[in-house]
C-alpha cells in the first residue's frame, strides 16, 4: 500500500514537474519566441533544475513540441464544445469555424501554432499535430456532412481538409494582424457553403 502511495507520488510531482515546465516555456516562447528562449530561462521561470527539464524533453525543440501539442489540443477542444455530435452539419462546420478562429485569437497563440511552429518542428511535425486535434475535427465534420449528403458523396475529404484549415489559418493570422474577424467568418462560411454546390 505504502509502496503504491509512493509511486503516485511520485508520478504526481513528476506531471506537475512537466505541467510546470511546459507552462513556463509557453509564457517564455510567446514573450520571447523560441529562438531566444533559453533553456536556463526556462529552468528558472518554471523553477525547477535543469537536470529536471531533461528528464522530461530531450531538448528546447521536444518540449516546444509539448507546448504546441498542448495548444493545438486546447484548440481542438474548444472546437468539439462549440459544435457537440448532435448540431446539424453546416451549423456544425460553421460554429466549429467560428470557435476555432477564437480560440486562435487567445494571445501568442498564432505565433505558436502558424509561425513558430512551422519554423521549429517542420511543416510535416505541424501537420502531424494539427492531424491529431483541430484537422481532425474539421475533418470528422466534413466526412459526416458528405455521408449526410449535404457535400457531394465524391468530395475529396483530405484535400477540402487541408485547403479550409489552410483557409482558417490564414483568417487567423489576419484578425490577429487587426482585420475584422467577422468579415473573415462571413467569408469562411461562403466558402463551406461553396462546397456543398460542387456538384
Amino acid at each position: 500500500m505504502q509502496q503504491e502511495s509512493a509511486r503516485r507520488s511520485n508520478r504526481d510531482r513528476s506531471e506537475t514537474t512537466r505541467a510546470e515546465l511546459i507552462a513556463a516555456a509557453r509564457r517564455l516562447f510567446i514573450e520571447k519566441g523560441y529562438a531566444d528562449t533559453a533553456t536556463p530561462d526556462i529552468v528558472a521561470a518554471a523553477g525547477v533544475t535543469r537536470g529536471a527539464l531533461y528528464h522530461h524533453f530531450a531538448d528546447k525543440k521536444a518540449l516546444f513540441a509539448a507546448v504546441a501539442e498542448a495548444e493545438a489540443r486546447t484548440v481542438a477542444e474548444e472546437i468539439d464544445r462549440a459544435a457537440p455530435d448532435d448540431t446539424p452539419t453546416r451549423e456544425a462546420l460553421i460554429r466549429g469555424g467560428e470557435a476555432y478562429l477564437a480560440a486562435m485569437a487567445e494571445p501568442g497563440r498564432t505565433r505558436l501554432l502558424l509561425l513558430d511552429g512551422p519554423a521549429v518542428l517542420g511543416r510535416g511535425g505541424m501537420d502531424e499535430i494539427d492531424d491529431r486535434h483541430a484537422a481532425r475535427s474539421l475533418r470528422a465534420g466534413i466526412q459526416f456532412a458528405v455521408r449526410a449528403g449535404e457535400l457531394p458523396r465524391d468530395l475529396p475529404v483530405d484535400v477540402a481538409t487541408q485547403l479550409l484549415s489552410s483557409a482558417f489559418d490564414r483568417a487567423a493570422l489576419a484578425i490577429e494582424a487587426g482585420g475584422d474577424a467577422r468579415a473573415y467568418g462571413k467569408v469562411l462560411a461562403v466558402l463551406i457553403d461553396g462546397l456543398a454546390r460542387l456538384d
